[in-house]
């Protein structure tokens, strides 16, 4: 079973804060960054201010899997940090990956359709 392509380091994180672009909706705010590898990489950051780490976890697993199911949709070599905002809480499954695919499109990382 391959492992989930996500960012974790500290590093990685503050590089697509700094040197990445952002779009943001009611839930989520999106920073991509392009890189040089071949792969998509995400990483979700959710504050205490959202909820207790039931609530979190939550929201990181609906972000996750709106991921997952879409990646396919998504350019190659991508670095992706979304963080979750407090309007998010009483959020469910479709209105996150609602939000998700909302900010994609912001950013332009989807697949070019050849005609």
């Amino acid at each position: 079973m391959k492992r989930f392509p996500s960012i974790k380091k500290n590093q990685d994180f503050q590089k697509v804060y700094r040197r990445g672009r952002s779009h943001a909706n009611r839930q989520l705010v999106m920073y991509v960054v392009r890189t040089e590898t071949r792969d998509r990489r995400i990483g979700i950051s959710v504050s205490k201010k959202v909820g207790n780490s039931v609530v979190r976890h939550h929201i990181t697993r609906l972000i996750r899997e709106a991921f997952r199911l879409n990646k396919d949709r998504l350019e190659t070599g991508l670095d992706i940090v979304v963080v979750v905002r407090a309007a998010a809480r009483e959020s469910d499954y479709k209105t996150i990956e609602r939000a998700f695919l909302h900010l994609c499109g912001l950013h332009n990382i989807f697949m070019k359709e050849s005609k």
